[in-house]
């Protein structure tokens, strides 16, 4: 930072707020009333007016949410808004498959019921989940939203930050928080490059009604071109969907009318829940591994998809943001009360250290996963699907990786385990 007077600004004038987060998706809000509720004063930037995305239809996006991640909107106060219309994981199963010629008969199937703590995630639309957060944000004292507003510029100092929006307003505080996707400006302006790799395929997402029920389950279809999940939503004849292809395919897929996108989808899907039709609008998302080399910087920290992209293949990347959230509100609120700098090079070192391997371990674990199935060989096809049927057939196994998904394994976050900070 060159200019002298800014300096004095950033190193000495009072915060308007302990914590700036730009961003207000989901892990953002999430975030902050983690931190409002373990004291700390939060402003919110979020670049979208909030009308835009609280008052919306059903659109067929929607989240897998781990059993963890529940735990953590519970503890937050926002679960009983979202209960009556969320949709239990009962059962989750995955298999190889080939259009035409549906799935393969040695596959993996977990239940809810081989694990005490109950359901293993449940599936919320976007629409639900952001209008909980933002009325739970409205309601809240410590926390001030922004929205329609977008960063210009951030500046560092001694003791604190400043953020300048478009508008010309300033925003000052102790800790900067970039919460903002991706393509993370926080991250850009504060020097962190990102790693990562194209996968070469595109994630098309949909909605369908269906004629059967879908009795709670989950579908994995590991296809060639990249895996199909079926997704049950709420009220039993609704599924989301997200196909991944190869991105040629996927682009010619996603130029087709409606009636010859299904065409092309049934296929694939089967006839397992009867006839399909399509419930709102297609998406198409494509799909990148992309890691920013340093979770934390002078005064700053990056969660959600500013720190991590990966695979869609596990349906892990909102579950991985809010475990980042549980950890980073852990880590700020505990030292608050100690009397620490929330802000200091150490404080901050410590949600780095907490996040880093699960986050590594979960983007190789999605890379290799993609890799072994995205293909058509023979000889990979026969020894995967023979694995899926040994791991079926194996009690403890199973366990294990019902308990992975759930986010109910490793080093959890007081709020994933439904405990306040």
């Amino acid at each position: 930072m060159d200019n002298p007077a800014a300096q004095a600004i950033v190193g000495l004038m009072e915060q308007d707020s302990d914590i700036v987060i730009v961003g207000g998706g989901l892990n953002g809000p999430a975030l902050a009333l983690a931190l409002a509720q373990g004291g700390l004063r939060v402003t919110v930037v979020d670049a979208r007016p909030a009308p835009d995305r609280g008052e919306v239809g059903f659109d067929g996006r929607s989240y897998a949410l781990a059993l963890g991640s529940k735990r953590l909107l519970a503890a937050l106060g926002v679960w009983p808004a979202l209960a009556a219309v969320a949709q239990p994981i009962l059962q989750i199963k995955a298999s190889d498959g080939l259009a035409g010629q549906g799935a393969s008969p040695l596959f993996l199937a977990f239940d809810h019921a081989e694990i005490e703590e109950g359901p293993m995630g449940f599936m919320v639309e976007d629409r639900h989940l952001y209008a909980a957060f933002l009325a739970a944000m409205r309601a809240c004292a410590g926390i001030t939203l922004m929205s329609g507003e977008t960063v210009a510029a951030q500046r560092v100092g001694p003791q604190g930050v400043v953020v300048t929006l478009a508008s010309g307003a300033q925003v000052s505080g102790r800790v900067l928080i970039g919460s903002d996707g991706r393509g993370s400006g926080t991250a850009e302006r504060a020097g962190i490059p990102r790693v990562g790799r194209d996968y070469g395929q595109t994630a098309l997402v949909c909605a369908v009604n269906h004629d059967r029920d879908h009795r709670g389950i989950a579908h994995q279809f590991f296809m060639p071109g990249g895996p199909l999940a079926i997704l049950p939503l709420a009220g039993g004849h609704r599924s989301s969907i997200v196909w991944s292809e190869e991105a040629g395919l996927a682009a010619d897929i996603q130029a087709l009318g409606d009636e010859d996108y299904l065409s092309a989808l049934r296929p694939r899907f089967g006839d397992f829940l009867g006839e399909i039709s399509l419930a709102g609008p297609r998406y198409a998302y494509p799909l990148s591994l992309s890691l920013a080399t340093r979770f934390v910087a002078a005064r700053l920290a990056l969660v959600g998809d500013a720190a991590h992209g990966v695979h869609p293949i596990a349906g892990q990347g909102l579950n991985l943001g809010l475990r980042d959230v549980g950890a980073l509100a852990q880590v700020l609120i505990e030292a608050q009360r100690r009397g620490e700098d929330i802000g200091a090079a150490d404080v901050l070192e410590r949600y780095q250290r907490w996040r880093r391997f699960d986050v590594t371990a979960m983007a190789v674990g999605t890379d290799l996963v993609n890799r072994l199935f995205s293909n058509d060989n023979p000889v990979l096809r026969f020894g995967r699907d023979l694995g899926m049927g040994l791991i079926s057939r194996s009690p403890a196994l199973r366990r294990g990786f019902i308990r992975q998904a759930a986010g109910l394994m490793g080093d959890v976050p007081k709020l994933l385990a439904g405990v306040p900070i």
